[in-house]
């Protein structure tokens, strides 16, 4: 049994992240940031849980930009194809559950 304090995880660059666990063909990272990821589409599904601050996701749906503010607690699901990017802010510490090896 193992118990993490997502407050206390800061790595030494931004979206550095902490294997959590691996479980069956899916990994948990825990990502910390203050700075803004660029705009990507990932391969498959991917979930997002911010832990603590607060994060920006922006995403394209029929050529127009929109933005939903997340907050702890506030959980985004990235079907696969979906064009987005997160912004933190100012800075943030999310759980990412995706496929082991998306990209």
């Amino acid at each position: 049994m193992r118990f993490i304090d997502a407050r206390e995880f800061t790595p030494d660059r931004a979206w550095g992240a902490r294997d959590v666990a691996a479980i069956d063909n899916a990994t948990l990272r825990l990502h910390w940031t203050d700075s803004a990821h660029p705009w990507h589409v990932n391969d498959g599904p991917e979930v997002f849980v911010v832990l603590d601050g607060a994060v920006d996701m922006h995403y394209r749906q029929a050529g127009a930009e929109h933005v939903e503010r997340l907050v702890p607690g506030r959980i985004c699901y990235c079907e696969p194809g979906d064009e987005h990017r997160a912004i933190p802010v100012p800075e943030a510490r999310i759980l990412v559950i995706e496929r082991r090896g998306s990209v």
